[in-house]
């Protein structure tokens, strides 16, 4: 039995006439009549009456018609279904992220891309660069978005994205000295009190920090003291409190737009590590290309580099 004998039974049942059936079908009379008897036999059971009044299904027919019309129209879900799939309608993603990442880049590619697939079930996860590189790794993950690239054992199996850059900003409350100036210099830094990111959850920032304000590891605590703070609003919040002088990508400008809250220029400018963007480079996940190109529409700086990575890739 296949599809097409359920669709000439159909056809058959609702036209009650084998000439009409025949023409709608797109099939000359005999063939179809054939077709029926053939289905009859192989069910062992009458399907319809051929009377002169035309043909009807019997009780044996009904009941086939019945599962008939569920069949085929489970057939032509399962098209739709398999279609939807291979283009990244439906499935899963799972994402990895920094917070400053919320702030500048998601907004605009999650947001298009929930809006353009809305049956794709996201998992999402605010992470360190590190852990989200681990996950990434593992298999956990299927996209990471954090500071600088992926390094260590497992780092040449990625394909990794730079998808943003930004640099160094002063964050401080209404009150604090700090918050009539336009710019603070390093030198000023190093006599504050810092909230920064920890050290275990941002290594590269964290290490680049101790190196950038005094030698040593335990420079920052000689000089003022520093508060570890696990993503931006934490630290606009804390320094809003008067806590001390929180350091954090100048994207953060947008969230920090509060009248407790004033962002000074570091001088002189200090650009930090890249925003990167990193996906396993033997993943051919449908809706992992769908979520590329949606980055590719969102955000035209980085479909190029996007582009040699993929090219790298395949």
């Amino acid at each position: 039995m296949e599809s097409r004998h359920l669709r000439y039974a159909l056809a058959l049942a609702e036209h009650q006439h084998f000439g009409r059936a025949a023409a709608a079908l797109g099939i000359a009379q005999p063939p179809l009549s054939q077709q029926i008897a053939a289905l009859e036999r192989e069910l062992g059971a009458r399907l319809f009456d051929r009377t002169a009044r035309g043909v009807f299904p019997t009780a044996a027919g009904e009941a086939f018609l019945a599962r008939a019309r569920r069949a085929l129209a489970e057939m032509s879900a399962a098209v739709s279904d398999a279609g939807r799939a291979a283009r990244g309608e439906t499935g899963r993603l799972r994402l990895g992220f920094i917070g400053s990442a919320l702030l500048e880049l998601l907004p605009s590619v999650l947001g298009g891309f929930v809006r353009d697939r809305p049956e794709v079930r996201l998992g999402l996860q605010e992470m360190s660069t590190r852990r989200s590189t681990a996950a990434l790794l593992a298999g956990e993950l299927d996209i990471a978005i954090g500071r600088g690239a992926p390094r260590g054992a497992g780092a040449e199996e990625l394909v990794s994205v730079t998808v943003g850059r930004d640099h160094l900003v002063a964050v401080v409350g209404a009150a604090h000295p700090f918050a009539g100036q336009r710019g603070v210099s390093l030198e000023q830094l190093r006599g504050q009190h810092l909230i920064i990111a920890p050290a275990d959850e941002e290594p590269v920032v964290a290490a680049w920090l101790t190196t950038l304000l005094g030698e040593g590891s335990e420079a920052p605590a000689r000089a003022g003291g520093f508060t570890e703070a696990r993503d931006v609003h934490t630290i606009i919040g804390l320094a809003s409190c008067g806590v001390g002088v929180g350091l954090g990508p100048a994207c953060l400008r947008v969230a920090a737009a509060r009248p407790d809250i004033r962002v000074c220029e570091v001088s002189p400018r200090v650009e930090l590590p890249e925003l990167v963007m990193s996906f396993r480079a033997q993943d051919r996940s449908p809706v992992l290309a769908a979520f590329l190109d949606t980055t590719r529409e969102r955000c035209p700086g980085v479909s190029e580099r996007l582009e040699r990575g993929l090219g790298a890739r395949r």
